[in-house]
């Protein structure tokens, strides 16, 4: 019988290894990658059964790579396995397409069932997520974005959001969007006249606060 083919996406060399160990005998493990864009690149030109991902990852937040892997390969099952335990996440992830949620604390008893129920089309949240099975009631209702995943704010712009927060210059970003140089200007400007923003400073306290990076 052959075995699912898994994309894993983690920004720690440690995690991935460890992922590569826990699930080498029960599934074939397609590739890796560190941060968000090259997940969803990765994703599109090897047409995994499953990605297992984190919220947070570098260039791309998890969830926009998720929703993005979703819209690309809505076949391709999406499971989470993050430090992020909050309700609100658990929503979110089951709101764009992901078929499984779960912590890292739970990954050597939790990861390979999650994974397994994901690929039979079930879905799968931890119990260790405070009111799990109501978040994952909400999410299905379709209720409750996030306040930074609302649809006030578009995906291109949590793209903008999430470079400048991690430090890159409106020519990096420029060139990692593979957009002009003002359309980034026009971008930023326009997000910090929507959220009330008067610097980069607190448009980087923005995404830390709402979980775009990492603080």
């Amino acid at each position: 019988m052959q075995r699912a083919r898994l994309l894993l996406g983690d920004d720690h060399a440690l995690i991935l290894e460890g992922l590569r160990t826990l699930l080498a005998d029960d599934f074939e493990i397609a590739g890796i990658a560190t941060n968000g864009r090259d997940l969803v690149d990765a994703a599109q030109h090897l047409k995994p059964d499953a990605v297992v991902l984190d919220v947070s990852m570098p260039l791309l937040n998890g969830m926009d790579a998720a929703r993005q892997i979703h819209k690309l390969l809505p076949r391709t099952k999406i499971v989470f396995l993050t430090q992020r335990s909050e309700r609100e996440y658990v929503k979110m992830a089951l709101q764009i397409g992901a078929s499984a949620y779960l912590v890292k604390q739970s990954i050597t008893d939790e990861l390979i069932p999650a994974i397994r129920s994901a690929l039979a089309g079930k879905v799968y949240v931890t119990p260790q997520v405070a009111g799990a099975p109501a978040a994952a009631l909400e999410a299905q209702s379709g209720e409750n974005y996030a306040d930074w995943f609302k649809s006030s704010i578009t995906p291109r712009q949590r793209e903008v959001i999430q470079l400048v927060a991690e430090g890159k210059s409106i020519k990096e970003i420029a060139g990692i969007l593979n957009v002009s140089v003002k359309t980034v200007e026009f971008h930023k400007a326009n997000l910090m006249n929507r959220l009330s923003l008067r610097s980069t400073a607190e448009l980087t306290r923005y995404a830390v606060k709402h979980g775009i990076v990492e603080c």
